[in-house]
């Protein structure tokens, strides 16, 4: 077998039910099994009711509810047959090395030769699943083990025996790869692997050592949180989400299996309180809380667990001067003289060296290990990497001091860095003691790999304009969280210049976490409040002026994005000749949370779209109602493929799934498209004029009255309608894209004028959520 086309999981629960919704996010299709439930008569019932709670979860399991489809359901005892069609069948049953060693047995009596067989287990060694078992299934098997939920975190865990084959592995971790979007890495055959080996330390660690340090939850997370580029749950939050009852298996499972030298037994010991929370259903999020919760008891009261008596109290902000005071000095805060800085070292210091001791022991080299940390717990950076920012000598000697033991690797670093830029290439230390590149794999193109050995063609404090070889040219945003600003459209405008002259096609990509949130309102805001209006009306003139001419520039634009593409971000998409997206792009035109409409052009782009491609019954009014519906509504595609179905990405737009791979592949497509390119041909549209409008301000007022919209939606949306009606037009005429662009810009300035519009951009900034006025 040299390829997979068909899947088949079994077990739908929680973890078997998500792989099989990812599988199908890639467009393969995938069998879903479970045992016959032993009531009612419906002997599907607990693989279907899995489909069914998926498609109504949020976060969504599947990309598209039409994914859905794709999930042939079926039970152990009638459909095991439906496995001999599949390439690769995965066990996701109950953590039981009896259920899973037979169910085995029952898979390799009908499954087709050659077919990979996995387990997503997480505790179990793959030497034990396999004992008893024939040399035929061993040289089929490994373990796959995913992290919850599948579709949205990107690290995948593989583990081969000595009797597996190369090519089952290789034929699984590239289809993890390409097809479901993973960052592979090959572990070793012990408990925990690598990820949850150390996070589990990390995350055991840090509980007690709070609780011997007599800390508040609040203040604990925020020391272990981010001032180590761990995502702001920290750890407490981390276990609430995760659920506290799923701690203690894990936690018996490595106590059991490791070797009583391992520095794990150190640091372990049971955790009364939370043992006593458990007890009570107090397992987090799903349960009755953990160590927070909302008490609806108290009018919705948010609590935190008092460590010390395990009784529940009013949630407080966490105040820790050791954070601080430290700045960004990780050293600094490791060596702050107080309680915060002590529990800081107590946690990251052990956590950090038994990283360290995992090298040759769960892995066989530090990138794998800072990889799993970085994807399977979100971690900004891997133990390594945070080695390097406070120094390997100095964190060797504190921890010498500290009187842990010295793993080899720290040793032979012998002060170096773990990880150095040599002729513009990133290296890494290996376990024998010497640098190597760090190479990627085929298919792989990083900007943050060209930085380190280029400098930009054009850049300003907001974007970069980048050479990516073979006469390709990319433009970065790099503003915070990527905003748009002036300077983005002055180095937009001047790179569309510098491209039509050294270069062939234009991508327009950055690896942020989001590709762009939209216009900076922090500066609207203030030009507003000084009653600036000029500027802004020249604002949003150049925004449409550059936006066009990246549109009809004379080279192919592709864009690619990866995150949120909101507002101005998402218009940009619409100006591009093709967008080849990562899967997990979330866009849309959301201006009307603050109380304005898309001034650069996404009104007039969305409506093209919707008129050109006949997806709607003929004549001008379906257009214009389905665009009407998604920017009054603010509607944000959750998915590439989501943008599919909402037009932002049009037929012949490309989905990659693998976020690392999202650049060549925007390269390619824009390479594809420069032989023979012209730009597009101006849209001219045929609109009814004020008819339509009525129309549309008919449906508000009826939403208005049924409180679902309220007056200043009826304002803004009153505007909206303005514009895609054609304005003073009706359909003896036509309308052309310099029409539509003028009542836009129009429109914006009369709704940048109105104070509830100001109100809801006001409250944006200071919350991050809408104003419903």
């Amino acid at each position: 077998m040299t390829t997979i086309n068909k899947v088949a999981v079994i077990g739908a629960g929680v973890m078997g039910a998500g792989i099989a919704a990812h599988v199908a996010n890639a467009g393969i299709p995938v069998v879903l099994l479970d045992i016959v439930p032993k009531e009612g008569g419906n002997r599907n019932a607990i693989a279907e009711g899995a489909v069914a709670r998926m498609l109504k979860a949020d976060p969504a399991p599947f990309m598209s509810k039409g994914a859905a489809k794709l999930i042939t359901v079926g039970n152990t005892e009638d459909h095991l047959d439906l496995l001999a069609e599949c390439d690769w069948i995965v066990e996701a049953v109950i953590e039981r090395l009896d259920i899973k060693q037979a169910l085995y047995a029952r898979i390799d009596a009908v499954r087709k030769p050659g077919s990979v067989v996995s387990s997503n287990t997480s505790t179990i060694p793959l030497e034990n699943l396999l004992a008893g078992l024939s040399d035929g299934f061993a040289a089929d098997f490994c373990i796959t083990h995913f992290f919850n939920p599948p579709r949205y975190m990107r690290l995948l865990e593989v583990v081969g025996g000595a009797k597996t084959k190369a090519q089952a592995l290789a034929v699984v971790s590239d289809f993890a790869d390409r097809r479901l979007g993973k960052s592979v890495v090959r572990c070793k055959d012990r408990p925990g692997f690598i990820a949850n080996r150390l996070g589990v330390f990390w995350l055991q660690a840090a509980v007690i050592e709070a609780i011997d340090a007599g800390l508040n939850v609040e203040d604990a997370d925020a020391i272990i949180g981010r001032p180590m580029g761990i995502p702001k749950t920290g750890v407490f939050a981390l276990l609430d989400l995760v659920g506290l009852d799923l701690m203690p298996h894990v936690i018996g499972s490595m106590t059991q299996e490791l070797p009583v030298s391992d520095a794990f037994h150190r640091i372990n010991r049971p955790v009364p309180v939370v043992e006593k929370m458990i007890a009570d259903g107090f397992t987090g999020r799903k349960g009755k809380g953990g160590f927070y919760r909302i008490n609806r008891e108290k009018n919705r009261a948010k609590e935190a667990i008092d460590l010390t008596t395990g009784e529940y109290r009013d949630q407080r902000r966490a105040d820790v001067a050791a954070v601080k005071e430290a700045g960004r000095s990780l050293a600094k805060l490791f060596d702050h003289d107080s309680a915060h800085g002590a529990y800081a070292w107590a946690v990251m210091g052990p956590t950090l060296a038994y990283a360290c001791a995992l090298v040759g022991d769960a892995a066989d080299d530090i990138e794998s290990i800072d990889e799993a940390m970085r994807l399977g717990y979100n971690w900004k950076f891997g133990p390594f990497e945070l080695i390097d920012q406070v120094g390997a000598a100095w964190f060797t000697a504190k921890l010498q001091a500290s009187g842990w033991p010295l793993p080899q690797i720290l040793t032979l670093a012998a002060g170096r860095p773990f990880y150095r830029v040599e002729n513009g290439i990133r290296q890494v230390l290996g376990a024998n003691g010497a640098y190597g590149d760090l190479v990627r794999p085929d298919g792989v193109l990083m900007l943050a790999d060209i930085k380190l050995k280029s400098s930009p063609v054009l850049k300003n404090g907001s974007a970069a304009l980048w050479d990516i070889g073979d006469g390709v040219a990319c433009f970065e945003f790099t503003s915070k969280m990527n905003a748009l600003d002036p300077e983005t459209m002055d180095l937009l405008g001047k790179s569309i210049r510098r491209v039509k002259r050294d270069f062939k096609a234009l991508v327009i990509y950055n690896e942020g976490s989001n590709f762009s949130v939209g216009a900076n309102l922090g500066l609207a805001l203030f030009a507003a409040n000084i009653a600036a209006w000029t500027e802004i009306e020249a604002m949003v003139a150049n925004g449409q002026a550059t936006y066009r001419a990246l549109k009809y520039a004379p080279f192919p634009v592709v864009a690619a994005p990866s995150g949120m593409a909101l507002g101005g971000g998402c218009e940009i998409l619409l100006h591009a000749d093709a967008i080849q997206a990562h899967a997990e792009t979330y866009t849309g035109l959301v201006e009307v949370g603050v109380g304005l409409i898309p001034g650069w052009g996404g009104c007039t782009e969305m409506l093209a779209r919707w008129q050109a491609l006949g997806r709607l019954p003929k004549g001008p009014m379906p257009a214009i109602g389905k665009v009407f519906e998604t920017i009054s509504t603010a509607t944000i595609a959750k998915s590439a493929a989501e943008a599919q179905e909402l037009l932002i990405l049009r037929p012949g737009d490309g989905i990659t799934m693998n976020r690392y791979r999202l650049l060549a592949d925007a390269k390619a497509k824009a390479l594809a498209l420069v032989d023979g390119y012209q730009p597009p041909q101006p849209p001219v549209f045929t609109l009814p004029g004020a008819t339509a409008k009525v129309a549309l301000n008919m449906a508000v007022a009826g939403f208005q009255r049924m409180g679902k919209a309220t007056p200043h939606d009826g304002v803004v949306s009153g505007a909206l309608a303005g514009i895609l009606s054609g304005g003073e037009t009706d359909v003896t005429e036509t309308v052309d894209e310099d029409g539509l662009l003028d009542l836009e810009r129009q429109a914006f300035m009369t709704l940048v004028r109105h104070p509830d519009s100001l109100a809801r951009i006001e409250h944006m900034l200071m919350t991050g959520k809408p104003l419903r006025n």
